[in-house]
Formats: structure tokens, sequence, C-alpha cells
């Protein structure tokens, strides 16, 4: 079994005007039932919650941005496993929901009981799918993003490689709606990226390239190699790893 940890941001997930993109996320489970298949144990890191939420409900008063993240995602969170639930369940794969927080990735009980409760679920065929817990984690106690979450779970569990889905190929040697720009395929151990990345994000997600960037190559530097590719390119997890028409996507060389 090859264990891999696939991470797909909320500007994967979401349409233009900023709701849930249902077809995406059959795409997304249709890949992931693929992979399977091929021996692949996938630990999905999702965004997405806050979307989902906002789109349920309407508040008749101003919310400030905490109180915002923290009724959307309460509401999203639930609606989003009923969807990966009703969907995965078309191919007979069991999910697991964990929610989680960064003081979990402290050493000590808490970690250790986290990383036991997706090592066993890994072990009976369920698919965490893992995010953060917004409920709770608020300023500080919050994780920088999903790109940040899915480093640390990719650490945690041993996998071989983790993968960072964005709305664009990779990162590119300048802005990428420039036609010069071109996507950098491979970067080696130690080689530094900082002078092409855009410090932009995009509005439907909290991170960025810089984000990817940063966590890409910390978690190379500890052993695992790192994809960021374009997650609305059609079966974009399946042409990565079925080694056929491997698609554009920048890739870090593990350590």
């Amino acid at each position: 079994m090859h264990r891999i940890v696939v991470k797909v941001g909320s500007n994967v997930l979401t349409t233009a005007s900023g709701k849930l993109d249902i077809t995406r996320l059959s795409s997304l489970v249709d890949q992931i039932a693929w992979l399977k298949e091929h021996r692949y144990q996938v630990i999905l890191v999702s965004s997405g919650a806050v979307a989902c939420g906002r789109s349920e409900l309407k508040v008749e008063y101003a919310l400030d941005s905490v109180e915002q993240r923290q009724l959307f995602s309460s509401i999203g969170q639930v609606k989003l496993v009923n969807l990966y639930y009703d969907l995965f369940r078309e191919y007979g794969i069991h999910i697991g929901q964990v929610l989680t927080m960064k003081e979990n990735f402290e050493p000590g009980d808490q970690y250790n009981n986290q990383r036991q409760c997706m090592e066993v679920m890994l072990d009976n065929d369920v698919i965490p799918v893992v995010n953060e817990n917004d409920t709770v984690s608020v300023t500080e106690l919050m994780f920088t993003d999903n790109d940040e979450l899915a480093g640390l779970i990719a650490r945690m569990m041993g996998a071989e490689t983790l993968v960072l889905l964005s709305n664009i190929d990779g990162i590119y040697t300048g802005n990428p709606s420039d036609p010069a720009s071109e996507v950098i395929r491979e970067v080696q151990p130690g080689e530094s990226l900082e002078k092409y990345i855009q410090t932009t994000k995009s509005s439907a997600g909290r991170g960025g390239m810089e984000s990817k960037h940063n966590t890409a190559r910390s978690v190379a530097e500890s052993g695992i190699k790192v994809i960021i590719a374009n997650g609305k390119r059609t079966n974009i997890l399946v042409d990565l790893f079925s080694g056929n028409d491997t698609p554009i996507h920048t890739e870090f060389i593990p350590n």
C-alpha cells in the first residue's frame, strides 16, 4: 500500500459565486476511489465547510469574522461530510470525520491518540476526512490554513506523497495570468522559489501559493514528496498517479 495525503482547497471546491461545486466534489471522490482500487491509502484533508454553511443560512444581523467562521463551519461541516458520505458510499467506501486543532500536534497524548485514531481507520479501510475544528479554533489557535494542516498530517502519518490541489497548475515563474510565465516543474532539496511566489490569496480560502510553497519545502525536507497541482483539471489525481500522461504540476523532490 502507498499512503498519500490529498488536500483540496476551497478554491477547488467552490464555484465563481462561492457556492460548493458538487460536480467537482463528485469527480474528486471518483478519483480517490480509483486510487484505492490501485492500492493507495488516502487521507483527505478537505476545505469547503464554511462555503457549505454560508450557502445554507442567511443571517439577519452583522457577524464578525470569527462568528462567521464558527457559525458557517458548524453548519457546513455537517453538509460537507454528508455529501462525501453519499458519494463514497456509491463505491462501497467508508469514511470517517476527523476534526482537529493545532494543539493536537504538540508532542503528547493528544498527538498519539490522533495518530492512532487515523491508523486504525486506515487499517480498517476507512478514509479519514480531515478538517480544522473551526468552531473552537480561532485567532492564534488556528492553523495558517489547510496546507499547513495537510503537511502536519503527512508527517504524522508517514505518508509517501502529499498532494496540494489548487486552482492553478503549480508555482509559476511569474504571474500565472501572464502568458510568458511558466510552471516550475521540479524543485530540488534546498532550492528556494521565494522570488517567484505570489503573495495574493484566493477569495474562497485563507491560504495562497506562499503557504503552499512553505508547506511543500518543510514537508519535502522531512523526506516526503510534495505535488502542487490544479484540482480543477479533469482526473488530475488519476493522471498524476497512473504514469500515463502526467499533467503539468510542481513537484518538490524529498531529501
